[in-house]
This record gives C-alpha cells, structure tokens and sequence, in this order.
C-alpha cells in the first residue's frame, strides 16, 4: 500500500489508466472478431475498415505499439482478400 501523497496518487492515476486501456483493447479485440466471423466478403471488407481503424486509435494512444497495429492491419487484410477470392 502507498504511503506518500504522490504513490497514492500515482496508485489511482495507474488503476484509471489501466481500465482505459483495458477497454480499448477489448473494443480492438471485438473488433478483429467481427472481420474473423464474416461471413460475405463484403461484410468483411466493412468490418476490416471498421477493425483498422479502431486498431489505429489504439495505437495512436500508445495502448498498443505501432508495429503490433501494423502486424494485426496485415493480417486481418490478407484474411479479408483470401476470403474476396475464395
């Protein structure tokens, strides 16, 4: 348990910074989902663009690391075109 005015504050400014992040993520999380359960590609296609933008948020927030957004756009996009052709 924190002690000094600055811990405590530093406690409570951590725990709020954690559940904004935490939501952020699992609004990313349920994002990628939707591209995963499409089912026509053009409701994947939709998806993807809703998906990739949630994921640049993210990152642009510093939840996630730029690359990480880079590497999940990537393969939610190689997803999105298999399912256009197949």
């Amino acid at each position: 348990m924190p002690h000094t005015r600055s811990a405590k504050k530093r406690m409570r400014k951590s725990r709020e910074a954690r559940l904004r992040n935490r939501s952020a993520k699992s609004a990313m999380k349920t994002a990628i989902k939707k591209v995963l359960a499409a089912s026509s590609p053009e409701e994947a296609l939709e998806a993807f663009r809703r998906a990739t933008s949630v994921i640049d948020r993210t990152a642009k927030k510093g939840i996630i690391h730029k690359n990480t957004a880079a590497r999940y756009k990537s393969r939610l996009a190689r997803i999105v075109q298999n399912l256009a052709r197949a």
